[in-house]
């Protein structure tokens, strides 16, 4: 093995490699049927290093794989970088405080929503980026002017109100601010929430009536910002909490519930039942106790919030190592029945991506049984995102969407599943080049993109 790989750090190996070049491709091969009732785009965002190297996997600039499908068919591909002042300049320094002040200059590369009719690109320390339907960059967004701080990478868009309910964390005060954008696309509400410290706060819950702040142990640490490291290490001493809040409250209606120490970045989904708020999670022991690659496997949870006692009861669901939940969006903030994880089987080398095999994971709350997709060797997936069924008659009638990455021919496909049968073969299949690993993504309808 020569001295430069041996220097390559390990996110950009195997399927971390950046890729160097935009693309545009039609004439897709397309394997099964894509249903004619899909109209619109499933786009997902991840970290691609633009001068081909990164610190941290969190650190590559932002980079959108989108496909379009309509009339039956796979319409094209594309990849585009988010234009950031990132890839003008790529040696711009992420971790200069001037730079983090400056919230249009973001890496945009971690999610990506449509609403109020624009497609959003986020980050979670910075303004979001809009993009449009061909995925080439319009610029930041401030709401008019509204917006003055960050913006989480994982709003949450109410089934029932068409509002985006979001929030954005600062390693500088004010610490935490909750956002909510009304349904045509105006920030409405901006309110500061009163937290411990500087902690990072990558996700968020919302039901019909609360939104749900998790305050815990992993903190800004200005030591490791000025080392060059990731600028979050995990901390005994801070107190793990949950934050309810109506979902036009204040910070003097914050209720404050303890929980022990654990960290979360993706919870399923939340909802209320009677005096109680659930909450199912993907809870993490800790993260970057002792280095910024510290993650222990993640394990789906279950918290019970009892708001007539102010307790919380924890329950783990499954020891079956999973991340990056998801539910139907029409589920988003209710009760839901179905809910869907990817994970790995087996636990694979992670220096072999021929040992690893990726999976689909799919809870049924009511029944308890938990239904498996089951990729071939070297083969493994993104998120997966649930799309309807325009005909559905029950909540999981409907598809499951993902990039599946094949480690034997260094290629990748877009996968459709049957979300209600599971069924291992795929409703449909196309042939992409290869897509590095992201983060997460969206099925964009083209009635917010055409």
């Amino acid at each position: 093995m020569s001295a430069a790989l041996d220097d390559t750090p390990a996110h950009l190996l195997g399927n971390g490699r950046p890729l160097t070049e935009e693309r545009t491709l039609s004439e897709l091969k397309v394997t099964g049927s894509i249903p004619g009732e899909l109209d619109g785009r499933y786009v997902r965002n991840g970290p691609n290093p633009i001068s081909g190297t990164s610190a941290h996997p969190f650190f590559g600039d932002g980079m959108l794989h989108g496909i379009c499908l309509r009339d039956g068919k796979a319409q094209w591909y594309h990849n585009r970088y988010v234009q950031t002042p990132y890839i003008a300049n790529p040696s711009v320094d992420i971790l200069d405080p001037a730079v983090l002040m400056d919230m249009k200059s973001s890496k945009a590369n971690t999610h990506v929503v449509g609403h109020a009719g624009k497609i959003l690109a986020l980050e979670e320390g910075h303004f979001p980026y809009e993009v449009d339907g061909d995925l080439n960059s319009i610029g930041p967004v401030d709401y008019d002017g509204v917006l003055t701080g960050s913006f989480t990478a994982h709003p949450k868009i109410c089934p029932i109100t068409g509002e985006m309910l979001a929030f954005g964390y600062s390693s500088f005060e004010p610490y935490l601010r909750y956002l909510r954008v009304s349904a045509d696309g105006k920030l409405v509400q901006t309110e500061q929430i009163t937290v411990g410290g500087p902690t990072m706060m990558h996700d968020f819950n919302i039901t019909e009536n609360f939104v749900v702040f998790m305050d815990l142990p992993a903190v800004f640490d200005l030591q490791l910002a000025m080392s060059g490291d990731m600028p979050i290490r995990w901390d005994e001493s801070y107190p793990a909490r949950l934050g309810v809040m109506p979902r036009n409250g204040t910070d003097a209606q914050v209720t404050w519930y303890e929980i022990n120490p654990c960290y979360v970045f993706h919870p399923m989904n939340s909802y209320e039942e009677g005096d109680t708020i659930v909450l199912d999670v993907a809870r993490f022991d800790h993260i970057w106790r002792e280095s910024s690659m510290d993650f222990p496997p993640p394990q789906l949870w279950r918290w019970t919030i009892d708001t007539k006692t102010g307790k919380v009861r924890e329950e783990q669901i499954d020891d079956r190592p999973a991340e990056f939940p998801r539910v139907a969006d029409s589920m988003i903030g209710l009760k839901h029945r179905y809910g869907y994880l990817m994970a790995m089987s087996g636990g694979g080398n992670s220096d072999d991506a021929m040992s690893q095999t990726g999976a689909i994971l799919k809870y049924d709350r009511e029944t308890g049984v938990r239904t498996d997709i089951e990729f071939s060797r070297g083969q493994t997936c993104g998120e997966p995102v649930f799309v309807p069924s325009a005909s559905a008659k029950a909540e999981d009638d409907g598809y499951l969407m993902t990039y599946l990455y094949d480690a034997q021919t260094d290629a990748s496909r877009f996968v459709i599943m049957d979300a209600a049968t599971m069924d291992d073969t795929p409703v449909a299949s196309v042939e992409l080049p290869r897509i590095p690993n992201g983060f997460h993504g969206s099925w964009i309808p083209a009635s917010v993109a055409s």
